[in-house]
């Protein structure tokens, strides 16, 4: 494999916290995305973060930031499609904001179990988790078609185009995601 690039999703709107950027939110008395940032670093050769809002709260991270090309936040696939053609190597892993506990070797287990598939994405014991994923930037073209088309479903569009989930075992709390204030205030 060729580079393999490591994307933060924190494009959303955080509708469910509040409005605030979801990446943003501080638990444990650092933003959300950093913590994901320590986990995903050290999986990828180089690593972006897709955000619309605070840039410059981003960029401090030293990582390149690049923003949805479509202004409407079309949701994660917006994400996905904008950071695809950003990435200079052939595969992108990708971590949505809010998932701060998500296991050190998950990219390595998709990277083990893709085959010939252009698309993975985790499934753990209990659900698939479509935002955790490696992505083939061939799938750019088709995914730009996607959502041209208005369509927003993301492991729709990667179960159509030839992906399959990859199970891991790690414990369910590994990918539990932090979108409401409840789940900031809840977590275990």
């Amino acid at each position: 494999m060729t580079i393999l690039t490591g994307i933060i999703l924190a494009g959303g709107q955080g509708r469910r916290m509040g409005g605030q950027d979801k990446g943003l939110v501080q638990l444990d008395g650092r933003p959300l995305y950093q913590h994901v940032l320590e986990r995903l670093r050290p999986q990828v050769d180089i690593v972006m973060i897709n955000a619309n809002r605070n840039i410059d709260r981003y960029q401090l991270s030293g990582c390149r930031v690049v923003q949805d090309v479509f202004d409407d936040y079309p949701g994660p696939l917006a994400g996905i499609y904008s950071t695809l053609l950003a990435i200079d190597g052939e595969w992108a892993a990708f971590c949505s904001c809010d998932t701060p506990a998500v296991p050190l070797n998950f990219v390595e287990k998709l990277v083990e179990q893709r085959g010939e598939a252009p698309a993975v994405w985790v499934r753990s014991q209990l659900r698939d988790h479509p935002t955790l994923a490696l992505i083939h930037r061939d799938m750019a073209a088709p995914l730009h078609d996607y959502l041209q088309a208005s369509e927003r479903r993301l492991m729709h569009f990667l179960r159509d185009h030839g992906g399959h989930a990859v199970q891991l075992e790690d414990d369910e709390s590994a990918f539990r995601n932090i979108n409401t204030p409840d789940d900031l205030n809840n977590r275990s």
